[in-house]
């Protein structure tokens, strides 16, 4: 399917890191739809409760707010393990403290995939694409060397226990790529799923001022999940964790 490989299906459990509430929504939960429904478990990461993501709202508000959203919203695709991390929404730094974070995550869930978002510094390839935001650019960055983190028994030996054991992950499958290499599948009910996990995020699609949400989640929906030869699909950039 448009030159890309299927994805693997040597694994039973993924988690996805992300920065914010809904950055998920955007084209992953498809992919993630179609995995609980073959039996797989996929759990949620969020570095950050989105509390700087409305305008005119307190931030202590619209943190509460879209936390709910976001568990609604892996609800709709079969998650019901979504953990907040609680960094400062806006002001994420790639640093020890995050890497540790999500290690720490990582080995205490023990995935055998985990799955973040886009680090680009854009949105595209073509002149004048968007900029990426500074909170995806850092979190996607971080979780990929806090895969390799959670690998290594020296690095972050201040955490302890049974839980915080090195784990090796087997693949990192980056989202949004410009370089995708592999496809998930997906089916109309996985489509019509995701529909449902970005119409979640109610309160938040009504902050961005967008007339027609529906229509527009429409959108959305269908251009993350159309590939270029017509077929239905998630594609993903894929690379081979420690434990590959």
């Amino acid at each position: 399917m448009n030159g890309l490989s299927t994805f693997p299906d040597d694994w039973q459990r993924a988690l996805v890191v992300a920065a914010h509430p809904d950055d998920i929504e955007w084209g992953v939960s498809a992919a993630v739809a179609a995995w609980t429904d073959a039996g797989r478990t996929v759990q949620y990461l969020l570095v950050t409760r989105g509390e700087a993501g409305i305008a005119g709202r307190d931030p202590a508000e619209v943190g509460t707010i879209r936390a709910t959203e976001q568990r609604r919203a892996g609800a709709a695709v079969g998650v019901d393990d979504v953990v907040f991390l609680d960094f400062a929404d806006g002001r994420i730094v790639e640093d020890l403290d995050l890497r540790r974070s999500i290690a720490g995550h990582i080995r205490s869930r023990r995935p055998d995939v985990v799955l973040a978002m886009s680090h680009a510094e854009r949105w595209g390839s073509a002149p004048g694409s968007p900029w990426n935001f500074a909170d995806h650019r850092a979190v996607g960055r971080a979780t990929i060397d806090a895969v390799y983190d959670a690998a290594n028994e020296w690095i972050f030996r201040e955490l302890v226990g049974d839980e915080a054991a090195p784990w090796r992950t087997r693949h990192i499958a980056i989202a949004s790529a410009a370089q995708a290499t592999h496809v998930v599948t997906v089916t109309e009910d996985d489509v019509r799923r995701a529909r449902a996990s970005l119409l979640a995020h109610e309160q938040y699609l009504v902050g961005l001022g967008i007339d027609d949400v529906v229509d527009y989640v429409d959108g959305v929906v269908a251009r993350a999940t159309t590939l270029e030869d017509g077929g239905r699909g998630v594609a993903f950039e894929l690379l081979p964790g420690p434990g590959g």
